[in-house]
């Protein structure tokens, strides 16, 4: 029987992980196992780059963790060793690092996860991968108003123009 210090220690893991799963905006979770060093060192940097928390955490801790909340769905992809990637900004984060890196080094498996509340299998996670950022979509956007702008432009300077011409030719 464990005791109350250990007890204590691993409520308080239960509690603030359980608050993190609350505020995510997404939640990845892998299989690590037969990743090397130097592997789990890149993809700890990329996940931290892109502003992800990762951790390897017991399946126990995780499945007290989601109890009684909308993500005890995600208790069918605790098995085996498990990693989990967070994010709290970023919906699409966890899922490109991941995908990217697992689609690289073949060892790392992806199991599932959560985006904006709902609980994913490996194919919704490579397909949220596969969307673009936040960043590209506005990107996109941006690009697409200047060109309609840049097409407005050009056709009432055309408009102008002829409007002009019989004016001129009158004087």
């Amino acid at each position: 029987m464990p005791s109350e210090k250990i007890l204590e220690k691993k409520k308080a893991v239960v509690e603030e992980l359980a608050q993190k799963l609350k505020e995510a905006k997404s939640i990845v979770l892998a299989d690590y196992r037969g990743l090397t060093v130097e592997q789990d060192t890149k993809l700890r940097k990329a996940l931290r780059e892109a502003g992800v928390e990762y951790k390897v955490i017991k399946n126990s801790i995780i499945s007290f963790a989601v109890r009684n909340s909308e993500l005890e769905g995600i208790n069918k992809y605790l098995t085996g060793p498990t990693a989990i990637a967070i994010s709290a900004t970023d919906p699409v984060a966890p899922s490109k690092v991941l995908a990217k890196f697992a689609k690289d080094n073949k060892v790392l498996e992806i199991k599932g996860g959560m985006v904006e509340g709902n609980i994913i299998d490996v194919a919704g996670v490579e397909e949220l991968a596969s969307t673009p950022s936040r960043e590209e979509l506005l990107g996109r956007l941006i690009g697409s108003l200047q060109s309609s702008l840049y097409g407005l432009a050009i056709a009432l300077n055309a408009i102008a123009d002829k409007q002009e011409q019989p004016a001129e030719a009158q004087a």
